[in-house]
């Protein structure tokens, strides 16, 4: 694989699920993505990681719609001056994810992440995409080794794909490295209902895949293998060392905690 740019184009999503997210009115935001952490809001600590991770040259802002942005000086200032690109979110993530896919050439590597991941580092965008194309994979997804949460964040409830191996939460950061990759984003909407769901993930490669999985002898591997089989696609993934990658804020409690891992960082700094 030989991309035009051999740096990624980073997308954000930052749409509103639901017209009532809870943690944007704990927050007194217009939506979740402008919650403040470390007194920053998150979508603006996604962006100005992203601005400074080394394997990232192009940052394409998808969402929140226009007339929420005019509500953030500072970020629709950047927007102005085309520091950022941005584009009017879809129906759905899935939806907004392919709709901005089309506006990047399609030899060029893609970094897909989404503005709730306030907790996002420069060492950890690097390290994944490195990996991700180290893997040689058409698409890739960034996992952390549960037990690494868990010991981390013990308090912290995550949702956990159990496998023979061990479990593995996700992190919200995906590569599509080559044109068959973007594939990828048709089989999402199929899916996107049930990213809480492993059990009904997991059926989408077949009831023996399921049986297997709930008594513990599916590995990642044969399930990965399972999911190249199915796409026809090389379906691969990068785990994280940093248990922070799996925290985004889909609730009050992530973001009470987030608050205090980016207070405790600023202590140690």
């Amino acid at each position: 694989m030989t991309p035009i740019d051999p740096f990624f184009t980073a997308i954000i999503l930052a749409g509103s699920r639901a017209a009532h997210d809870p943690v944007a009115e704990a927050a007194g935001v217009p939506c979740k993505a402008f919650t403040p952490v470390g007194n920053t809001p998150m979508v603006c600590r996604v962006l100005e990681t992203l601005q400074a991770a080394e394997t990232v040259s192009r940052r394409l802002l998808c969402g929140p719609s226009w007339s929420i942005i005019e509500q953030e000086p500072k970020l629709r200032t950047r927007i102005d001056a085309q520091e950022i690109e941005w584009i009017e979110p879809q129906a759905t993530p899935s939806t907004s994810a392919a709709f901005a896919m089309h506006s990047i050439p399609q030899e060029n590597p893609i970094l897909l992440t989404t503005a709730d991941h306030a907790l996002l580092t420069t060492d950890m965008v690097n390290y994944f995409c490195s990996k991700a194309w180290e893997s040689q994979g058409d698409v890739v997804a960034g996992l952390v080794p549960y037990d690494l949460v868990k010991q981390a964040f013990p308090e912290s409830k995550r949702t956990v794909m159990k496998f023979k191996d061990q479990g593995y939460c996700g992190c919200n950061l995906f590569a599509f490295l080559t044109p068959q990759g973007r594939t990828m984003a048709t089989f999402w909407q199929q899916i996107e209902q049930e990213r809480k769901k492993p059990l009904r993930l997991i059926g989408m490669l077949g009831w023996m895949a399921v049986l297997r999985f709930v008594t513990g002898n599916l590995s990642l591997a044969q399930g990965l293998e399972g999911l190249s089989k199915k796409l026809h696609l090389r379906v691969r993934t990068v785990s994280l060392p940093f248990p922070e990658a799996a925290v985004d804020v889909d609730t009050v409690a992530d973001w009470e905690l987030a608050k205090k891992i980016v207070e405790a960082r600023a202590t140690h700094t």
